[in-house]
Parts: structure tokens; sequence; C-alpha cells
């Protein structure tokens, strides 16, 4: 299943794979559009839902539910972690204990005030996106578990660009730009694109 973030299609008439047709909820989603419409819906709602009331995100189970009301109304597998491989994250069988043991570094950060609010925030954002735990939606998930978590330390939400990352390329290439930044252990580009 291809990652808008990674694998932009500029063509929102191009109609789903068969796999995707195979998993999406809504029988009328036949074609990208339609799906982005359909998820940007969902995730409205599952933004209402993290706003109603304070919630612990540094916890496995949230972070689940979290993505399950992101996209429950569009994919039968939300809130469930991948079993198949993909070109990015960790593999299938590891996905639990690394989102587990990012959870637990990320509390860590936070009770030893080991980095500032803002970094902690933004590097369990990229910890999330890396292990890349569910078939789609990590991105956009680490990225709202990112403001949340920033907004449980205090702080204000994160800006990211300040564009829709999967429809402006240049946005979007500067923010994976920041992430294979992060990935080889320099977060200072996608901590200044997290507040740009």
């Amino acid at each position: 299943m291809p990652d808008p973030l990674f694998d932009r299609d500029d063509d929102a008439n191009t109609p789903l794979t068969a796999e995707e047709r195979e998993q999406v909820i809504p029988s009328y989603i036949t074609l990208r559009h339609e799906l982005n419409e359909a998820e940007q819906i969902n995730i409205g709602a599952a933004l209402r839902w993290v706003d109603a009331r304070r919630r612990d995100v540094l916890d496995c189970n949230f972070l689940r539910e979290l993505h399950r009301r992101m996209f429950c109304d569009v994919w039968h597998w939300a809130g469930q972690y991948r079993v198949t491989a993909r070109n990015i994250g960790v593999v299938a069988h590891r996905i639990a204990p690394d989102v587990q043991q990012a959870v637990g570094d990320a509390r860590y950060w936070v009770e030893e005030a080991t980095f500032p609010p803002d970094e902690i925030a933004v590097r369990f954002s990229h910890r999330l996106v890396a292990i890349h735990p569910f078939p789609n939606g990590n991105g956009r998930l680490s990225r709202l578990v990112g403001d949340s978590l920033a907004r449980q330390l205090g702080r204000r939400p994160f800006s990211w660009g300040q564009a829709n990352l999967a429809n402006s390329g240049e946005t979007r290439a500067r923010y994976i730009e920041a992430l294979r930044a992060a990935d080889g252990h320099d977060i200072g580009p996608l901590l200044l694109f997290a507040r740009s």
C-alpha cells in the first residue's frame, strides 16, 4: 500500500489498487481523491476526540486508539499494527516492542528533562514514523502525536511547514529531507521544520 508522503500520486483521479479496494470500508471510494477526502473527514473526528479531554500521549494503547479513530471509517485495518514488510520502518515482528521502547524512552526524557519539550515531542514523533507501525497513515499519526505531546508538555502544536504535506511538493521535500537527517541522528532540521 503506498504511503502518500513518500509515494506521491499527483493524479487525484488515479484508481485505488485492488489491494486498497479490498481494505477500504466505504464502497463508493474508487479514486485517490475520494480516499483522501474520506480520510481527512475521519482525521477531523479523531482531532475532536483528542481535544475533547486530556489524554496521556505516551501510552501504547492511546497510540493504537488514536490511529483507529483517525482511520476507522475508511480502513478495515485502522489501529492494527502492520504484519507485512514495507520499504520503510522496522520488520513487522519488531513493531510492538519498538513502540513500547519509544514510549518508555519518551517518558524518561520527560521525567528527566533530557531535552527541551519541543525536542522531546519531535524526537518521539520521528521515532514513531521511523518504526512505521501501521499499514498507512504513519506520518499523519506521528505529527498529530507530536502536536499532542507538545501540548501535554505546555507548548503549542507544531506548524509542520504550514502546508498539507501530501499536496505541497516543496514543503514535502523539506519534510522528507528533515526526516532523513533525523534518521542520521541530526534532529536539528526536523526541529526547525516542525516550527516553520
